[in-house]
């Protein structure tokens, strides 16, 4: 079961992971990972802490798999 977006979703996702015995997907969608980029570039947040919070917050809420356009920096943040 996929939710999309990730982001918004976080309850629905916490619910569907209760209701049904199967993988749950989320998609942190293009308009969430450019908000981030954007509020980085004009100084306003630390975007790998952003990033990465937005991540484990959703796999906090049940996600199985989180599909993302910050996949590569979030890889090279986990291998540190």
């Amino acid at each position: 079961v996929m939710v999309k977006p990730a982001l918004a979703y976080l309850d629905v996702i916490s619910r569907v992971r209760e209701a049904f015995d199967l993988p749950v997907a989320a998609y942190n969608v293009s308009g969430e990972y450019s908000m981030v980029k954007a509020a980085a570039k004009l100084g306003w947040v630390e975007e790998e802490r952003v990033m990465m919070e937005i991540l484990v917050g959703i796999k906090r809420a049940g996600a199985d798999l989180i599909l993302t356009y910050s996949a590569k920096e979030a890889a090279r943040v986990l291998a540190r």
